[in-house]
């Protein structure tokens, strides 16, 4: 394990470590000179660092989703931590622990799939039961399911958080349609364990997040479209009109067209389905920026651009990140 993680990090700090380029940029000051803005990180979080000498020698030595290892002072601009680099070197993979360097939940995967297997065995509609367990029985699917983040930064952004977030909607979904009458929890389960399911494939996640060139063009609704299509065509008798409230469920559950649903909820599934969802990724990315804000001083963020507002940290200052320890 590393011995110096990002959230260990003080101001006028001497440091020696291994961190993950996640972004990189060449620029140049008022006077020509060349110098290098990095964004590096581990699976506490990210770190702004800047290379202002020696840039022409070491520019074109590693690029981005590569490890270097790193010398420098940690300093605070505009109230956040940033790394001066005096020396940096691009490292090979065996000389690091990858575990060290990429977010992942903090709960085992193993038994967060057994309990959404267990809501999908409570499911009384046997077609719909039926679909979810070809999904999840299959074996490549299944092994991308557990490791998927559940998005590139927004919400549950790593390794094993699709999972968590699924599992997490559901629950929310088993504990909030009783209140209401006449919902079908069966089919508002089935939109919950699929909705997301397309970003095994949108997204990239073997390094940093990012996107495939299919989660690109097309984005991970048309990619479930396409994965339900074939469950569904290996069921013989499958309702057509359950089918399209399944294929509703997936394409109206970002709620809003600017968001990107092609459809708004017309159902009271489907709107329930989009609150749920969007309750659980939102409060998640809240907590998450609260807890890794780099602002050192104040009892707030700075401005974020999610929730267009700063966020109220005050009583919240002298919480511990979990995300070392992951």
């Amino acid at each position: 394990m590393k011995d110096v993680f990002v959230c260990d990090l003080q101001a006028n700090q001497v440091v020696t470590t291994t961190l993950l380029v996640k972004s990189k940029e060449l620029r140049a000051r008022k006077s020509g000179e060349r110098y290098l803005s990095l964004i590096l990180g581990d699976r506490s979080g990210e770190l702004d660092a800047k290379m202002w000498d020696n840039v022409d020698a070491v520019e074109a030595t590693f690029d981005r989703d590569d490890f270097i290892k790193v010398k420098g002072m940690v300093h605070v601009y505009r109230n956040r931590p940033q790394l001066t680099i005096h020396k940096l070197r691009r490292c090979q993979d065996e000389e690091v622990n990858f575990a060290d360097y990429f977010p992942k939940t903090t709960k085992d995967v193993e038994v967060m799939f057994e309990e959404l297997l267990s809501v999908v065995d409570g499911i009384q509609d046997s077609y719909l039961r039926e679909l979810l367990m070809n999904v999840l029985m299959d074996e490549d699917l299944a092994a991308k399911f557990k490791r998927a983040p559940a998005a590139k930064t927004l919400h549950h952004a790593w390794l094993g958080g699709l999972l968590e977030h699924t599992l997490s909607l559901c629950k929310l979904c088993k504990l909030v349609a009783p209140h209401y009458s006449d919902i079908n929890l069966d089919l508002l389960l089935c939109g919950a364990v699929l909705h997301d399911i397309g970003k095994t494939e949108e997204l990239s996640y073997t390094r940093s997040f990012t996107y495939t060139n299919e989660g690109q063009l097309l984005g991970h609704m048309i990619l479930e479209l396409d994965l339900i299509s074939e469950k569904i065509s290996q069921i013989e008798g499958f309702p057509r009109e359950l089918k399209t409230l399944v294929q509703h469920l997936i394409i109206s559950h970002h709620g809003e067209y600017e968001f990107g649903s092609p459809k708004l909820p017309m159902f009271p599934e489907a709107l329930m389905l989009h609150c749920l969802d969007n309750l659980d990724s939102k409060l998640e990315a809240m907590r998450v920026i609260l807890r890794n804000d780099p602002n050192i001083e104040g009892d707030w963020t700075s401005h974020n651009q999610m929730f267009g507002r700063p966020l109220f940290k005050g009583f919240r200052r002298n919480g511990q990140d979990n995300r070392k320890g992951a």
